[in-house]
């Protein structure tokens, strides 16, 4: 069963025993459905619901600050998410070790820190050398969806994912666009406009 931070039983949030081996699927999950990461779940508005929405996937929330994990925690026991654990770490860390090769369906990094200061750059989330991360927990043929407000931070993804050759661009599926964040419903109040892509892992 999953180790509790808060103790409490019952809770979605996983500690694992070890941080230098792989996260052990078998026991984060009871059934062993397809698996789909967001890096940076923020409140869980978007993985709680679409969790909800997909119960024959299983979804992992990465999410470093614990007050936002403890949030999501709760939105996934009140709606009785089976398929939802969260672990708390940083996403690039997970990603890279802790992701077991080939495991994951898709990736779902939305509005992650756009680091806008250009001396801050060398600490944003995605850059080519993070997609290739990305490619080797992905399965073949599984997706990466991104999503940002910060139109320069928008271009660098894209083209981090033009430089990795196994990568190929495709659209996002509607139903799955249909699915916001706290911070996207946000900017969308403001007037300020969502930039997406979507990319599918291809060798």
């Amino acid at each position: 069963m999953p180790i509790s931070i808060s103790g409490a039983e019952g809770s979605l949030i996983y500690r694992p025993a070890t941080i230098v081996e792989k996260l052990p699927r078998s026991e984060l999950f009871p059934v062993p459905h397809p698996l789909e990461v967001e890096l940076g779940a923020g409140d869980g508005s978007f993985l709680a619901a679409y969790a909800q929405a997909h119960p024959e996937t299983n979804f992992l929330g990465v999410e470093r600050l614990l007050g936002r994990l403890r949030k999501i925690d709760r939105k996934g026991r009140r709606a009785g998410l089976r398929n939802l654990r969260l672990v708390r770490m940083e996403a690039s860390y997970v990603a890279q070790y802790l992701l077991p090769k080939e495991s994951v369906q898709s990736f779902h990094i939305y509005f992650p820190d756009p680091w806008p200061k250009r001396r801050h750059w060398k600490n944003r989330l995605i850059t080519e050398n993070f997609t290739e991360i990305l490619r080797a927990a992905l399965v073949f043929g599984g997706a990466v969806y991104v999503r940002t407000d910060n139109r320069e931070y928008f271009a660098q993804m894209v083209e981090s994912f033009r430089l990795n050759s196994n990568f190929l661009k495709m659209e996002t599926p509607k139903e799955l666009l249909a699915f916001t964040t706290d911070f996207e419903r946000g900017f969308q109040s403001q007037g300020v406009p969502t930039l997406e892509a979507a990319y599918r892992r291809s060798r």
